[in-house]
């Protein structure tokens, strides 16, 4: 594991933030929770920030209080109640956006409810708002079910298309479902990317693999308190 990431920083996975009826899958948190959360973490002397802003810290020695924002998928709702909310409090974040879905909709999610996502304009509306824009692959599929060839496209060619579109390198890169073993990290480094984010903690922890922490609608106080709680004593453990 690469020094910069030992302890492993604490980064945060949302999904969608909207309002809702139904989310079987629990990756929506309403708009007033999710104020309710980033004034949490503001009040405990804590910034979200983006990955790419996240790590550039920590390799200067200034990562103290950053927290990283991570939101999968990239719907629509990132434009319209994302960004607004941490501009009001001044935090960043990074998107991960299917790039062969810009405009669409979350077919991998059937049959849960059908959730817009953002089109060519919005990504570009994202980035010059400040936030990263970073790689969900080109078509959501879980990257180990796929051949060599495939998953070389699916990470080179959604890279090559995000950058296109925005005008900046994309440096990130997220696994669908957090489906990632040796292989599939091996190629998102291949292809040069800087770092890409996981889900959950495994033995591949370390720059091209970032667990982070689920956060959904019924986080309030306590449950951030105990989330933040458990991944300091995991990264602890990790650093010894």
């Amino acid at each position: 594991m690469e020094a910069e990431l030992v302890p492993l920083p604490l980064v945060l996975m949302y999904h969608s933030v909207d309002k809702y009826e139904s989310d079987p899958y629990q990756v929506t948190v309403r708009p007033e929770r999710f104020e309710r959360q980033l004034r949490w973490l503001a009040a405990r002397g804590l910034r979200g920030v983006s990955m790419t802003e996240l790590l550039e810290a920590r390799r200067e020695g200034r990562g103290a209080g950053l927290v990283g924002l991570t939101f999968d998928d990239g719907y629509a709702d990132f434009v319209t109640e994302v960004v607004p909310a941490l501009h009001r409090q001044g935090f960043t974040a990074t998107v991960f956006v299917v790039a062969g879905s810009l405009g669409g909709w979350n077919s991998w999610d059937e049959p849960g409810p059908r959730k817009g996502l953002m089109t060519v304009t919005e990504v570009r509306r994202a980035a010059a708002a400040g936030m990263e824009i970073g790689s969900h692959s080109l078509s959501h599929v879980r990257l180990s079910e796929v051949s060599d060839g495939e998953l070389f496209d699916q990470v080179r060619r959604s890279r090559l298309l995000l950058a296109e579109i925005t005008g900046s390198a994309v440096t990130g890169f997220c696994y669908p479902y957090g489906d990632a073993g040796a292989r599939e990290v091996g190629a998102v480094e291949e292809t040069g990317y800087d770092y890409a984010c996981a889900v959950h903690p495994s033995r591949l922890d370390g720059r091209y693999a970032v667990p982070r922490t689920f956060i959904g609608d019924r986080d309030t106080g306590p449950h951030l308190f105990a989330k933040l709680a458990r991944h300091r004593l995991r990264a602890g453990r990790a650093a010894r």
